[in-house]
């Protein structure tokens, strides 16, 4: 690859080690700070593999926690485990 490839542009994936586990993130949010298409994203959820996903009132938004987050990106992308979705497709 020459030196203006697109792989000379990647970063690592991390999380701030000074954000709160408990804080929440949005699915959008989620989508960004993993480097991963939201349709990818929802592929996931509908399958029930990646985070846990949990929908506040009656908004329509699903959020998961930046611990959840933390985990799925430790451990290799849930490490090809399922995770059971807290959320109903829709």
């Amino acid at each position: 690859m020459g030196p203006n490839t697109r792989a000379n542009n990647i970063a690592p994936i991390s999380i701030p080690k000074d954000w709160d586990d408990d804080a929440l993130l949005t699915f959008e949010q989620f989508c960004t700070l993993i480097q991963t298409p939201q349709r990818t994203v929802r592929d996931w959820k509908r399958r029930k593999v990646g985070v846990r996903w949990r929908r506040l009132g009656h908004t329509g938004r699903i959020y998961t926690t930046v611990g959840e987050a933390r985990r799925f990106v430790h451990t290799g992308q849930n490490g090809g485990k399922e995770v059971r979705a807290d959320v109903d497709d829709h």
